[in-house]
C-alpha cells in the first residue's frame, strides 16, 4: 500500500464507492453504501480507513465545504483575540456572526462543522465493526485498523466536545448499519470520559512507530489522551482541576523525555513543504498535491490566503492589532500586561519598501503575520496590496499554513499546497506540562520548561532576514541582505526566580499564545482556562477602535464558551417522534 500522504490523492474517487452523499448527522447513509459486502475484505477495510481519516479535514463533506469544517479551524478562531474574518464584510456572513459571538443554531458553518465531525465518527465506527467481521484479514492488522480507527474516533470526539457543551458520543457498540436509527443518542452524558477511553485503547496497540507516514503511533494516542486531560484541567470557573492536571503529567513527561521527539532547530520549521514531519512532529495531516490531482491538497485552507499574486484569493483569515501588539518585548521578555497599550505600526518605507518600525519584537511575530516591510515567506515583500479590503479588517495578514515559493501548490489552484497541519507536536506538550508545574506550585520546572520554547525562538539562524526593493525593481522584486534581520528582534529568557505563582500561570499562558498563533487553539485555550469572557471582552474594546463593525458586541459568559447544536441535528434526531438531542440551555 502507498505510503498515506500520498494515496489520499486518489481518496475522492474512493469515497464516492464507499460512502456516496447524504446530509445525514449522525445516522450513516442508507442504500447500504457503509459496508457492502465488496467492501467486506481486508482492502475494503482498508478503504474504509482511509475514508475515515479523510474526514479529519472535512475533505469528504460536499466538496466545496469542507474548507469552513477543516481541521485547522480557522472559521471558528476569528471567535479568539488572535483572528478577524478578514476579505470584505459581505464575503461569507456566516463568519461574521461568529465573529461578533452571535452564534445561531443555523449557522452553515456550524452545521457543517457538526456534520464533518459525525460523519468522520460513522466512518471510524463502520471500519471498526467491518474489521471485526472480516475474515481474511491478518488478526495482528486487525488490532491495529481498530487503534487506528479508535484514535481517530476520539479525535473527532475531542473537537466536538470543544465546540459543544454536551455533544453525544456514537460508539460502535449502538451503531447498526442496518438500522439507520441506531445512532440517534441522546446528548445527556459528559463524554470526556469516553474520549479518554479511546485514546488509552489506541495507545495500548499502536506502534511506538510506523512505516507508513501519516498513521498515528502510540505516541500519538498518548499525547491526544494527555490532551484531553489538559483540557479537563480547569473548571468553569477558572480553578484547576488538580486530579485532571495530575493525571496528565506523567504521560506529558513519558512524552517529552522518554519519547523519541526534540524540538526543531527553527520556530519557522514548523510551517514549511521543506520540513514536514520534522524531530518535533508527533501527529500532523498529511496533504499532497501533484500536476494532475490537488484532492489532497489543504483545501480547507484555500480561502486564507492573501489577495494578491501569485494567489489572487481569497483574503481571510486575517490578524488583529491585539496578536500583533503581543509580540512586542522589553529587555526581551513580553509585556504581559501592558502589551496592548501601545500598538505596533503598520508603516512602510516607500523607496525600498522596508519597514521603518524599531518597536522591540519577539521573532516569531514574522513568522506568524503578514506585516508591511517584512519578507513574506519569501514570496515578496508584504504591504496592505495584500489585503482585499484595508479600511474593514486593517493591514495584517495571516502566514504560518502558508506554502513557500518551493511548495506553493502545482494543482488546478496555486492555494491548495502540501504543507502539512502540524496537529501535535513537541512544543505543545512542553507548554502543557509547564501549564501543570504551575497549577501544582512547581513554578520553577515550568519556567525552565518556558525557557526551552523561548531559547528556539531566540535562534539567529531563524530570524526573518531583512529584504529591499530596487530601486528599478517591480512589485515581486527583492534583495535580501544577508544577517540582516527585517526588524528589532530581542527575545530573552526568564533568568529570574518565578516565586509567584499568578506571574507563572500568565507567562506560561502568554508564551502558549506566541507560540501557537493562528494555528487554530486560541479560542479554546480561553475556554478551557475558564478565562475567555474577561479576555475577549477586552480585546473586543480594544480590537474595536481599529476595527468599528466589532462596537457594540460582546462575548457573553456562560453562553459563548459553546456553539449551539445546529438545529437540523435536532430536527433529524427524532426517534419514536421525540428528538434525542436537547439544545445547549444557554441557547
Amino acid at each position: 500500500m502507498k505510503k498515506i500522504r500520498i494515496i489520499f490523492a486518489a481518496l475522492t474517487g474512493l469515497l464516492v464507492l464507499v460512502t456516496g452523499c447524504s446530509d445525514e448527522f449522525l445516522t450513516r447513509e442508507p442504500e447500504g453504501q457503509f459496508g457492502q459486502p465488496s467492501l467486506q475484505t481486508a482492502d475494503g477495510v482498508e478503504g474504509i480507513l482511509l475514508g475515515a481519516y479523510a474526514m479529519i479535514d472535512g475533505a469528504g463533506l460536499d466538496g466545496t465545504a469542507d474548507w469552513n469544517v477543516t481541521v485547522e479551524n480557522w472559521a471558528f478562531n476569528i471567535a479568539s483575540d488572535d483572528a478577524l474574518k478578514g476579505t470584505d464584510a459581505g464575503d461569507q456572513p456566516e463568519q461574521s456572526f461568529i465573529e461578533a459571538y452571535d452564534f445561531q443554531a443555523f449557522n452553515g458553518h456550524i452545521t457543517n462543522r457538526w456534520r464533518s465531525l459525525y460523519k468522520g465518527v460513522a466512518r471510524t465506527n463502520d471500519a471498526i465493526v467491518s474489521a471485526r467481521a472480516v475474515e481474511d484479514i491478518d488478526e495482528a492488522r486487525r488490532e491495529q485498523i481498530i487503534a487506528e480507527a479508535r484514535f481517530l474516533r476520539g479525535i473527532f470526539h475531542m473537537e466536538a466536545r470543544k465546540m459543544w457543551r454536551m455533544p453525544p458520543y456514537i460508539s460502535d457498540e449502538v451503531y447498526d448499519i442496518n438500522d439507520v436509527n441506531s445512532t440517534l443518542v441522546p446528548n445527556d452524558r459528559e463524554i470526556w470520559p469516553l474520549i479518554e477511553e479511546d485514546f488509552k485503547a489506541a495507545a495500548a496497540v499502536l506502534p511506538e512507530t510506523q512505516s507508513q507516514v501519516g498513521r498515528p503511533t502510540s505516541w500519538a494516542a498518548k499525547a491526544f489522551l494527555a490532551k484531553s486531560l489538559v483540557y479537563q484541567g480547569w473548571n468553569e470557573d477558572g480553578s484547576a482541576n488538580i486530579a485532571k492536571l495530575e493525571e496528565a503529567k506523567p504521560i506529558l513527561e513519558n512524552i517529552l523525555y522518554d519519547g523519541p521527539f526534540s524540538l526543531a532547530e527553527k520556530f519557522q520549521d514548523n510551517f514549511l513543504v521543506a520540513t514536514r514531519n520534522n524531530s518535533e512532529s508527533i501527529f500532523e495531516i498529511q496533504y499532497a498535491v501533484s500536476s494532475a490531482a490537488d484532492q489532497a491538497s489543504s483545501r480547507g485552507m484555500g480561502l486564507a490566503h492573501p489577495y494578491i499574486d501569485p494567489w489572487g484569493c481569497c483574503g481571510f483569515y486575517q490578524v488583529s492589532q491585539n496578536l500583533v501588539n503581543a509580540y512586542q518585548t522589553e529587555d526581551g521578555l513580553p509585556l504581559l500586561d501592558n502589551f496592548d497599550d501601545t500598538d505596533v505600526p503598520a508603516d512602510i518605507n516607500a523607496e525600498d519598501y522596508t519597514s521603518p518600525v524599531t518597536t522591540p519584537l519577539d521573532p516569531r511575530i514574522d513568522h506568524t503575520v503578514g506585516r508591511p516591510g517584512i519578507l513574506y515567506k519569501g514570496f515578496k515583500i508584504y504591504d496592505t496590496d495584500f489585503v482585499r479590503d484595508l479600511s474593514y479588517a486593517g493591514p495584517f495578514f495571516s502566514k504560518k499554513h502558508v506554502a513557500e515559493p518551493e511548495g506553493f501548490g502545482i494543482g488546478g489552484w496555486g492555494n491548495l499546497t502540501a504543507n502539512n497541519y502540524r496537529y501535535m507536536r513537541l512544543d505543545m506538550i512542553i507548554l502543557w506540562l509547564a501549564e501543570v508545574e504551575v497549577e501544582l506550585g512547581n513554578l520553577e520546572p515550568a519556567r525552565l520548561l518556558v525557557n526551552r520554547i523561548r531559547e528556539r525562538a531566540a535562534n539567529p539562524a531563524d530570524f526573518v532576514p531583512k529584504a529591499t526593493k530596487p530601486e528599478d525593481g517591480g512589485r515581486n522584486d527583492f534583495v535580501i541582505e544577508e544577517g540582516v534581520p527585517a526588524a528589532n528582534y530581542q527575545i530573552s529568557t526568564y533568568d529570574d526566580a518565578w516565586t509567584d505563582q499568578d506571574f507563572a500561570r500568565k507567562a506560561v499562558r502568554f508564551e502558549t499564545r506566541l507560540e501557537f498563533a493562528m494555528e487554530g487553539h486560541r479560542f479554546w485555550d480561553l475556554v478551557r482556562w475558564g478565562i475567555a469572557a474577561e479576555t475577549l471582552n477586552a480585546y473586543i474594546a480594544s480590537e474595536s477602535e481599529h476595527r468599528s463593525y466589532l462596537s457594540g458586541r460582546s462575548f457573553v459568559e456562560g453562553k459563548n464558551e459553546y456553539f449551539p447544536i445546529p438545529s437540523q441535528a435536532i430536527d433529524r434526531s427524532f426517534k419514536e417522534g421525540t428528538a434525542t438531542l436537547t439544545q445547549d440551555p444557554a441557547y
